[in-house]
């Protein structure tokens, strides 16, 4: 049966929201690094947040294996759950959405679509993707990617303001980050683990 994102959200109600837009504003990544505490970070998190399973540090077989764990912990919570890969991939893992590159999901079909972005270039591709929320990162320094110069409150601010979806704010955010920031909707690996 495949689950689409406007049938779980009817299903689902209420959302942790910020907006008419029906996106949770809490979201949790999952890394390598977070692994062995996601059980109890799924279940620390308000009903209706969002779970992001990547999980590219697993081969295939292990990492559907993985996900099935913690999707149904998610889907207890009434969380969104939404995998990283490919629309064919979410369907088959029976995922609310799907996670990535705009240019690896250019056609989501039904399931919520939710594309990274760093800079304006990669908001334009992923407004004109479809994409139903953008992941914009870093705002902060992050243990994810150490290289990677921040984009600072500022401009982070200005980017979201030309975005046509609505933008999640991602890189070392925490809760009292996105409080000191004024802005509602986030995602982190380490801050929600």
């Amino acid at each position: 049966m495949e689950c689409s994102y406007k049938a779980s959200m009817a299903q689902n109600q209420p959302r942790l929201k910020s907006d008419e837009s029906g996106l949770p504003d809490l979201w949790l990544l999952s890394d390598a690094r977070n692994d062995p505490g996601l059980e109890q970070a799924l279940t620390a998190l308000p009903k209706g947040s969002g779970f992001i399973y990547r999980h590219y540090h697993l081969e295939p077989a292990a990492r559907y294996a993985r996900f099935q764990i913690l999707q149904r912990i998610a889907q207890k919570h009434g969380h969104l759950v939404v995998v990283s890969g490919s629309p064919v991939l979410a369907r088959k893992w029976q995922a609310d959405g799907v996670y990535g590159a705009a240019e690896r999901i250019p056609a989501a079909g039904g399931l919520l679509k939710l594309v990274t972005a760093h800079d304006w270039t990669e908001i334009v591709a992923a407004d004109r993707a479809g994409a139903d929320a953008i992941l914009l990162s870093p705002v902060f320094a992050t243990r994810s990617h150490p290289e990677a110069k921040p984009l600072g409150r500022v401009r982070f601010r200005m980017l979201a303001q030309k975005a046509k979806a609505p933008i999640i704010a991602l890189g070392g955010m925490t809760a009292a980050k996105a409080q000191r920031m004024n802005w509602p909707r986030w995602a982190a690996i380490d801050g929600l683990s």
